[in-house]
């Protein structure tokens, strides 16, 4: 017959490991819920959802995000990104990195004047942005080197060729 005292130092040690090992499972599963929550709260327009009106205009309705900004789940070229609506733009900013991933062909430097000064972006075209069922072909866009987040500016070579009014903390999109 074995010890009770031989067992004891194993259980224990198993027991622990457990216990650090649910907790684990726990945060991890707390992390995924509060990042997934998060994000929400950032973007809460990432199912962008079309409304066909019966005189055949497309409409789209964004809510603001807790900051106050417009922001929503979009396509460059077929590829999902993150749009930050943006009427101060002349036109679409893509991030470096973004547009390396979209595979966007750099064009003639340009001199762009932005609230940390004069950078020089590329400028390029989008064969297709969509929001929604919204779509605009051959778009006029920027590719900025400086841009440290992911996040693409939706300027106005996109928005100048649709309607658009804000009431409510809601921006209604017409085409």
């Amino acid at each position: 017959m074995t010890d009770p005292k031989e067992t004891t130092p194993n259980t224990g040690r198993i027991g622990f490991a457990m216990t650090v090992l649910a907790w684990i499972v726990v945060l991890g599963l707390l992390s995924a819920l509060f990042g997934g929550w998060m994000e929400h709260l950032n973007n809460p327009n990432q199912q962008v959802t079309t409304q066909m009106r019966a005189d055949g205009v497309r409409e789209v309705v964004l809510r603001q995000n807790r900051a106050g900004h417009y922001v929503a789940t979009g396509a460059i070229n077929g590829h999902k990104v993150t749009f930050l609506l943006d009427t101060g733009a002349t036109s679409v900013s893509v991030p470096g990195k973004v547009a390396r991933r979209l595979g966007l062909r750099r064009g003639a430097p340009v001199q762009a004047n932005t609230a940390n000064g004069v950078i020089t972006t590329y400028s390029t075209r989008l064969d297709q942005v969509r929001l929604g069922d919204i779509e605009l072909n051959n778009v006029r866009a920027d590719i900025n080197p400086h841009m440290r987040t992911d996040d693409v500016l939706l300027g106005m070579s996109f928005l100048r060729q649709l309607e658009f009014t804000q009431r409510d903390r809601e921006l209604t999109i017409r085409q």
